[in-house]
């Protein structure tokens, strides 16, 4: 299948840029720059579901393929949390949900953990394509580094053996989640 642009049903710009980033050879459009400011909620259970949602809901709203992305940091220790609620884990921002990890984690060697993405493209039609992807690593003690964003700076990568905040964007999408769950995606499609 040829896709000449797909909307991304997304409000975060960093993600964004990441989708623009890694999806070269296909015009990505911002929800925000087809007039959608508001706000999709997430009901759902798991990252696929949630990016089921999102996508749906866009696709559907401007009769066009729409892809979204759903994904967190899940810490071993801590049974899987953050998850699918990484983005407000504390409520506060990506500075403060650090610092609520970094706190639960204080005093917990088992520090392993991931970031796993579901990616999903809806089309007009209703057919539903998905990719997922994790990327592995551990918790740091403090942030190192100031690249990338949310949890970035305190998730050392397996595969870079370093910091993603130490890594430059091109570093980090060669073995991000969200890179791995696109591959997965476009081979399906």
């Amino acid at each position: 299948m040829e896709l000449e642009s797909i909307v991304v049903a997304s409000g975060n710009q960093n993600k964004i840029r990441e989708i623009r980033q890694i999806f070269k050879d296909v015009v990505i459009i911002s929800m925000h720059d087809l007039g959608f400011d508001g706000e999709i909620e997430e009901t759902g259970d798991s990252f696929k579901e949630n990016a089921k949602i999102k996508a749906q809901f866009i696709s559907q709203r401007y009769n066009i393929p729409a892809l979204a992305d759903d994904s967190g940091l899940c810490v071993s220790a801590l049974n899987g949390a953050p998850g699918i609620y990484s983005a407000r884990f504390s409520g506060e921002g990506d500075k403060e949900n650090r610092a609520l990890l970094l706190k639960r984690l204080n005093g917990i060697c088992d520090r392993a953990a991931y970031f796993e993405s579901a990616v999903c493209l809806y089309m007009p039609d209703g057919k539903t394509y998905f990719g997922e992807g994790r990327t592995h690593g551990r918790i740091l003690q403090e942030e190192i580094g100031s690249n990338g964003f949310g949890y970035d700076c305190i998730f050392y990568s397996d595969d870079l053996k370093k910091s993603f905040g130490l890594a430059t964007a091109e570093e980090k999408n060669s073995v991000s989640h969200r890179y791995r769950a696109l591959c997965d995606l476009k081979s399906k499609i």
